[in-house]
């Protein structure tokens, strides 16, 4: 331990000490909604430094020991006794609209910026705060279902971390079969596209012509945040099954294909915060300095809003009517090839004309075409898993990542919601 640390350590000790004198057992209400916004409140108006990173990490030790079902309590008093002063705005304004100078400036920039601001920054300061934090914000957003006027608090918790999450603070890492087992139990757990069965799935997805990379940050360094799996091949995939199937390695230097097959995000609370793209770029000038004989870069991809937006479509003058009914229903590997052949047109359809705003409807559409990559390929019986099936009627998609013409497509799809595609993609409509 360097003199820093030390230092620090006995500083944060020194204000244990002086918080336990303040902070008295036993307390019936210790776990409760009402005890936590007290400590809260004395934290946003704390002065001293030592008490105040003890007192940083009481709040968030008993934030992590709230019972679940008070939390939509805590929640309601982050909006209401955190929140800005409407008055208070009012009158900066009307000071600013008065004399539009750099002191007024300050003070209404103040008077917007909720005090929960303040609260959360605080209680970054402790150790492990900022892991609590992200999951107060994942927890905040399963009660917006039922609490949407809590959009404020996570708006609130979004702008700090967008700040606290950029990519200069991101380190990413490769994942192999000797990184530390808590962090390959994490990877198992947090897998989002294609479950991973086991320890001996992933030794097979870390094997020589595999990889997987991650992002880290230096106050969850044990916690990925987002990795992507990846793996080498000879061909552009048009399945699923053959890549998650567990063969002997295949030839990995002979390799010119870099398959994107699964991306998963590993925190509810940081939704919003956009980092996959910088790790895909990253990995793919990670792997071109390794592997200089890799020319082709692609997703294989599912398709996850393609059921849900069929299943209310207005299918008129895109199909044949008499086909309606049988291209709503589940399907499985054998299907009538007109059935198969309205479906792949329909799903054509869907990423290249149902939009939200001028961006592509489906979520991982967006992504990809946001990056800058190329509707590639379509292809049918791709994912026969449950879970594919439910989605995308078994079919997934290449997504094209053409080095010469990542930035045209990304400033096309942006400025003008231009969505790049291949002809044989076109062709299907």
């Amino acid at each position: 331990m360097n003199a820093f640390s030390k230092a620090l350590t006995s500083v944060v000790e020194v204000g244990r000490e002086i918080l336990a004198r303040r902070i008295t057992a036993p307390d019936p209400e210790v776990g409760g909604a009402a005890a936590l916004t007290g400590l809260c409140r004395e934290l946003i108006q704390h002065r001293g430094e030592a008490s105040g990173l003890a007192l940083a990490a009481e709040v968030a030790r008993r934030y992590e020991l709230l019972d679940p079902v008070m939390r939509p309590e805590f929640f309601d008093s982050l909006l209401s006794e955190f929140g800005v002063d409407d008055a208070q705005i009012h009158a900066a304004a009307q000071l600013y609209r008065e004399a539009p100078d750099y002191d007024n400036l300050s003070a209404l920039t103040r008077a917007v910026e909720a005090p929960r601001q303040k609260l959360f920054r605080r209680i970054n300061t402790a150790e492990g705060g900022t892991a609590t934090l992200v999951a107060m914000r994942g927890h905040l957003r399963d009660a917006m279902a039922d609490m949407p006027e809590l959009r404020a608090v996570d708006s609130d918790l979004k702008h700090l971390f967008v700040s606290w999450f950029n990519k200069g603070f991101l380190e990413m890492r490769r994942i192999s079969w000797d990184t530390p087992a808590s962090i390959l139990e994490k990877i198992i757990a947090y897998e989002a596209v294609h479950a991973i069965n086991g320890w001996d799935d992933l030794r097979r997805r870390l094997d020589s012509d595999r990889a997987c990379f991650a992002f880290f940050h230096p106050a969850m360094p044990k916690d990925p945040l987002v990795f992507v799996e990846v793996a080498f091949t000879d061909e552009v995939p048009s399945a699923i099954g053959p890549l998650l199937a567990n063969p002997e390695a295949g030839p990995a230097a002979a390799a010119d294909t870099v398959v994107f097959y699964s991306i998963s995000n590993c925190h509810a609370g940081l939704a919003g915060v956009s980092f996959g793209n910088f790790l895909i770029k990253q990995v793919v000038e990670e792997v071109k300095s390794e592997r200089p004989a890799v020319k082709t870069f692609v997703t294989l991809s599912p398709v996850p809003g393609f059921c849900r937006w069929l299943a209310k479509a207005d299918l008129r003058g895109l199909v044949d009517e008499s086909l309606h009914d049988a291209v709503r229903e589940p399907v499985g590997k054998v299907v009538a090839a007109e059935v198969r052949d309205a479906l792949l047109k329909l799903c054509a359809h869907y990423l290249l004309c149902e939009k939200s705003g001028r961006q592509a409807k489906d979520p991982v559409a967006r992504f990809h075409l946001g990056n800058g990559a190329r509707l590639h390929r379509l292809h049918w019986a791709a994912d026969l898993s449950g879970k594919g099936k439910r989605q995308s009627a078994g079919m997934m998609v290449n997504y094209l990542y053409d080095l010469d013409r990542i930035e045209i497509n990304h400033e096309d799809y942006f400025d003008q919601g231009i969505i790049a595609a291949s002809k044989s993609i076109s062709r299907l409509l």
